[in-house]
């Protein structure tokens, strides 16, 4: 057993981890992160399968992810924007795929007519919510109560128009069935994003890529980390007094001042806390669940879509891959679809063999651009919810309820034990851009304390 002595043991070597130690060290103090994969990234993967370089996880950037920007420029890395030239795609009730243009799905007159009052609404709504404390809104417990299902049909009796408005915080979000997680949680996800205009617009939540891949953020923090980043060394224990931590993996015993949870609140479970953490915690984090979601890789000879004029963008909420993009590679002459199934459609398939469900889903995906997206050179999905040490994407969310009664408890754990991950971020709310800010906010937490 190794022992060693840190001003600070961090949990985890994700951005937001990885982002708290940076600045520690920048600060003068000492740090250790324990990653208990034996890669740095968390939720950030890029991976070669058969010869294509993959983003197995997170991989966007959006316009108002200024975390995220500052990191990509003081780190040296470069973006490129998302392929979006041509027409989109919509598959309706009807199952006919028609092409469009612009933000609003090809719907009857009618539908779009519902779909722009209540998005108005919404937009409203979100304006009010402080995304850092959306538990302290007037309304908070009242629209906690309500599941994002029932109150969006509460507004309409237009199915089609519920499904398109539902989506992008039900699937394509939070990757939970939308009568599992409440009007307030919705809120919260659009207010992350700036609005629930921001929230559906592709064109602003996916707008660029980072040149090599985005896990190229904790590659080069963990870099100038050096080996104050150990891998392979799941936290067991941390035993915790006013006076300081004692931290343990298996093979190495940390003695800290402070410790840094930056892993997902759902692993707070594999880890034992001496005294148990306070009562409240142990409740709130059973309200606290990830969703699930398939990202599926189609890797082609060429990028076909571009020929008919397609831009690769595609959605549907009556598909098995509600939605799909252009996601080839800066550079690479190949093209490259990557697509989502989510929540209980993705359990369903996950009960199939696995040449069965890729029919599946690259039959769903030739719906949006023909025959030819059924044959790719390559094939991967990315399945979270079988990784160890993450258990589900894209983050966790509060059950019906949860946000209200423990919202305001879960950025506080118990001196001197931080935390630090996107799924307890506002602005940034499960994305890179939230890991990055909960990182910072850690750290200023701990050089706070100690000027204290």
């Amino acid at each position: 057993m190794t022992e060693i002595t840190r001003d600070v043991a961090i949990v985890g070597a994700g951005a937001a981890g990885l982002t708290a130690a940076n600045d520690l060290k920048r600060a003068g103090l000492s740090v250790v992160v324990l990653e208990a994969r034996d890669r740095v990234g968390g939720r950030l993967w890029t991976d070669s399968i058969d010869g294509a370089m993959l983003e197995l996880g997170g991989q966007w950037v959006s316009p108002d992810q200024q975390a995220l920007i500052d990191t990509l420029a003081d780190l040296g890395l470069d973006t490129y924007s998302r392929y979006r030239q041509g027409d989109s795609v919509y598959v309706g009730p009807d199952g006919e795929a028609r092409r469009f243009t612009g933000e609003m799905f090809p719907v009857a007159p009618e539908t779009e007519a519902v779909i722009d009052e209540i998005t108005e609404r919404l937009d409203a709504m979100v304006a009010e919510i402080d995304p850092d404390r959306p538990w302290a809104h007037e309304k908070a417990e009242e629209w906690d109560r309500i599941s994002w299902d029932a109150w969006l049909r509460a507004q309409t009796d237009d199915d089609e128009a519920v499904r398109n408005l539902a989506f992008a915080t039900g699937s394509a979000m939070l990757t939970k069935p939308t009568h599992t997680f409440s009007l307030l949680q919705s809120l919260l996800m659009a207010a992350s994003a700036g609005s629930y205009s921001h929230l559906v617009d592709a064109d602003f939540i996916l707008d660029k890529r980072v040149v090599g891949g985005l896990q190229q953020v904790p590659l080069r923090l963990a870099e100038r980390l050096g080996e104050d980043v150990l891998l392979d060394q799941p936290v067991r224990a941390i035993d915790y007094s006013d006076d300081g931590a004692v931290v343990r993996t298996d093979t190495v015993t940390v003695r800290a001042r402070h410790v840094v949870l930056a892993v997902a609140p759902v692993l707070y479970n594999r880890i034992s806390f001496a005294p148990p953490l306070p009562r409240l915690k142990h409740q709130m984090h059973q309200h606290f669940s990830m969703g699930f979601v398939i990202k599926v890789h189609a890797v082609y000879d060429r990028p076909f879509w571009r020929e008919q004029g397609l831009s690769g963008t595609a959605f549907s909420p009556y598909e098995l891959c509600h939605e799909a993009y252009d996601n080839t590679n800066h550079a690479d002459e190949r093209g490259t679809l990557v697509g989502f199934v989510s929540d209980r459609t993705a359990d369903d398939l996950f009960r199939l063999s696995a040449d069965d469900r890729r029919e599946r889903i690259l039959e769903s995906l030739s719906h949006y651009y023909g025959p030819e997206a059924k044959q790719p050179v390559v094939y991967y999905e990315s399945d979270w919810g079988s990784e160890e040490w993450t258990r589900g994407a894209y983050a966790a969310s509060f059950d019906l309820g949860g946000l209200s009664r423990y919202g305001a408890e879960q950025l506080e754990l118990v001196p001197p034990i931080h935390v630090a991950c996107s799924d307890l971020a506002g602005p940034g709310y499960q994305h890179v851009d939230g890991a990055i800010r909960m990182g910072h906010r850690a750290a200023e937490r701990i050089l706070e304390a100690d000027r204290a």
